[in-house]
């Protein structure tokens, strides 16, 4: 069982009600090691403020989310994404996030097949101000039942096939048990990233049963079904060694009291994954 909480990280969505100035300074006083920081948690902080809590907290930025949506049937609403998508590769790079997670989009209007062509041609046309701003970009790919608008990357496959496509150490994966539990080539393709050396993040939370919302219904560690000691014994075996990002959305425990349920997310990451 994972008991450092060195390796924790948790993410500001997790605990939406605080600010972002509270959800550090909880964090850091419970011992959690680490922070992946919502676009909204940072605007509504604002980014040099930000970054002068960041500098001034042991809590260390894992990433920042979320980029992506490259798909459209539009020309200009494609380079739009990619404008955007620069903009946030420069909020990583000034709040000193070293990672920008992406969630790569889908157009209902047209194949997911074009989509993904799409995807690809977004993500390298991001590369040289990726590199030159020193953040990475780690393809998260989305459970199915997204693929019309969230995301036309929708197995681990698909997204180790894309970055070795791209094939550039700026663009790795990024595993989230919710999307992936269900998928029975999964240990294969954790290890095939291992091989590659490209998972660059690894997301976790429970599937509950049944499940109320499909967006805002996520469980804590062990509420669910997911074997997550099964999975991270996958992930470990591929040499990954960063932390163990909780990224929960959910209705249910945005309603709680937040100094209670993070002591919850913290029992939860001891004993159930």
């Amino acid at each position: 069982m994972p008991h450092d909480l060195s390796r924790l990280c948790i993410h500001s969505i997790t605990t939406k009600p605080w600010p972002l100035a509270t959800a550090l300074e909880r964090y850091a006083a419970a011992g959690v090691g680490g922070i992946s920081i919502w676009q909204d948690a940072a605007q509504a902080t604002g980014l040099p403020e930000t970054r002068r809590l960041l500098d001034a907290s042991p809590v260390e930025v894992v990433s920042y989310v979320r980029g992506g949506f490259f798909p459209h049937s539009s020309p200009a609403a494609r380079e739009q994404a990619v404008t955007d998508n620069r903009k946030m590769i420069d909020e990583a790079a000034e709040i000193g996030a070293p990672l920008l997670v992406l969630v790569c989009g889908a157009e209902p209007a047209q194949s997911l097949t074009e989509s993904r062509e799409q995807i690809r041609e977004g993500i390298e046309r991001l590369i040289p101000h990726a590199t030159a701003s020193g953040v990475r970009l780690a393809i998260e790919p989305l459970h199915p039942m997204y693929a019309d608008t969230r995301s036309a990357i929708n197995t681990l496959n698909q997204a180790n096939d894309l970055a070795e496509t791209i094939d550039h150490d700026a663009v790795g994966v990024a595993v989230d048990v919710y999307h992936l539990w269900w998928d029975d080539r999964l240990k294969a393709q954790i290890l095939r990233c291992g091989a590659q050396n490209n998972l660059y993040a690894f997301h976790i939370c429970d599937w509950k049963v049944p499940t109320m919302d499909m967006l805002l219904d996520r469980g804590l560690m062990g509420e669910g079904c997911i074997d997550l000691p099964l999975i991270r014994s996958w992930v470990e075996a591929a040499g990954f060694d960063g932390y163990h990002e909780v990224e929960i959305f959910s209705e249910t425990h945005w309603a709680k009291d937040q100094d209670c349920y993070l002591e919850e997310i913290i029992s939860a990451y001891r004993e159930k994954s």
